[in-house]
């Protein structure tokens, strides 16, 4: 028999809510595309007797292209290259549990093995219903960006979560208290969650009640967050006026931008910078419209509003990811620039990522936490690594402000 050329599988865990670098797999629902029904593959349930996960890995390695829901999620369990996400092709599909579920995780809500005694018929209608709702993607044409997101973006975040970051649990269980271990926690190291799939695919990063993206400054919470060697952030400095100016072809030569800004203005820096961003994100003030960069940025947001309705679609660069006229609501021209800069950010972030994980693999330098424009490492300082990685943040021609220190408050 030879194997399928294109299947679709969904992983069940041994429970749902379990970081899957924490988790380990109960079964595996095998359904070939051209099949009439799909398969359970039982590698540790109550009710069966468990097959080698070497041969469903041997199986899964035999299969050209295979279909799952979350691609990030599932190179915890198998790290092959012909995953395929079907989240890139339509918002993420979440089946509600089945009532035998819905039971035993109330019952048992300590169990972390619980989809173990969940009947197999009842995992087996949970994964049937989810491929009967996604199937009629699999046939569908894919995009211009799925490669970009499919194998270059889950691939650079999937770097970052499987690290982890060190905490000091005393201080960590001060400042959150209703965050639960067991779900994310083990031997002093969090494991975070990158959600790709937001609208500007700007990634957000909350998980088990934990949102990293929104750590409190000032209560000390960041404290909790330490380094097996030291922490080391790179601050990307004015990135978006960066990346707006590479847009429409304005060109800052290497200089401070706020400080040019500054001079423009004739403001204090800070003043300039809160300028800047306010013009950037909310459209330019009557006073600076005759400056030769707001010029430019006034004529590149008409000009994509105008093609925005009339061809109905804009694609951003790098990414090659389409704004669809038909699947936003409540869009005007300042919105949609706003949209383009955060994918276009999201995009020069996965270049650096994949560059960044590449000069890191097999080393004890780890990275740890990305938000938007800056990169936490926990780094070792034996390595001798740091021309290198500045290397990688000029080849992009961005300017960076660096901190070091023993925890995430960097004190």
């Amino acid at each position: 028999m030879h194997p399928p050329q294109e299947a679709f599988i969904e992983i069940i865990p041994y429970h749902n809510k379990v970081h899957p670098a924490l988790n380990d797999i109960s079964l595996v629902y095998f359904r070939p595309i051209t099949a009439s029904k799909g398969f359970m593959i039982c590698l540790d349930h109550s009710e069966t007797l468990s097959i080698n996960n070497s041969i469903v890995n041997e199986l899964l390695a035999s299969v050209e292209c295979i279909w799952v829901r979350d691609k990030k999620n599932a190179l915890y369990y198998f790290p092959i290259k012909s995953l395929r996400d079907i989240n890139i092709l339509t918002p993420p599909y979440i089946q509600e549990q089945t009532q035998a579920h819905t039971y035993f995780y109330s019952k048992y809500p300590e169990n972390l093995k619980i989809n173990k005694i969940i009947p197999v018929v009842k995992h087996y209608e949970y994964c049937e219903n989810i491929y009967n709702k996604t199937k009629q993607h699999f046939t569908q044409d894919l995009p211009q960006h799925f490669d970009f997101y499919n194998n270059k973006s889950t691939i650079a975040f999937f770097g970052i979560e499987k690290n982890g970051i060190n905490i000091n649990e005393t201080v960590f269980n001060q400042h959150f208290p209703q965050i639960n271990p067991l779900y994310s926690i083990r031997d002093n190291k969090i494991y975070t969650n990158y959600n790709l799939f937001t609208t500007t695919r700007r990634p957000s990063n909350t998980f088990n009640g934990l949102n990293f993206a929104a750590l409190n400054k000032e209560s000390g919470a960041r404290k909790s967050f330490i380094p097996t060697g030291k922490f080391i952030e790179y601050d990307i400095s004015a990135y978006h006026p960066n990346l707006a100016a590479r847009l429409v072809s304005f060109d800052f030569e290497g200089q401070d931008v706020h400080q040019i800004f500054a001079d423009m203005y004739g403001t204090s820096y800070k003043e300039a910078k809160e300028l800047t961003f306010k013009q950037l994100y909310g459209g330019v003030f009557k006073e600076y419209k005759h400056l030769e960069f707001f010029q430019k940025i006034k004529k590149f947001i008409d000009n994509n509003w105008n093609e925005f309705n009339n061809i109905g679609e804009i694609i951003v660069p790098i990414s090659g990811y389409g704004f669809k006229k038909s699947e936003l609501e409540n869009m005007n021209p300042q919105k949609l620039f706003n949209y383009i800069l955060q994918n276009l950010e999201t995009s020069m972030n996965v270049c650096i990522l994949t560059a960044l994980n590449k000069l890191l693999k097999g080393k004890n330098t780890k990275l740890v936490l990305y938000t938007y424009d800056s990169f936490l490492l926990d780094y070792d300082e034996s390595e001798n690594l740091l021309k290198d990685i500045e290397d990688i943040f000029k080849s992009k021609k961005l300017q960076i402000k660096i901190k070091h220190g023993t925890s995430y408050d960097f004190e």
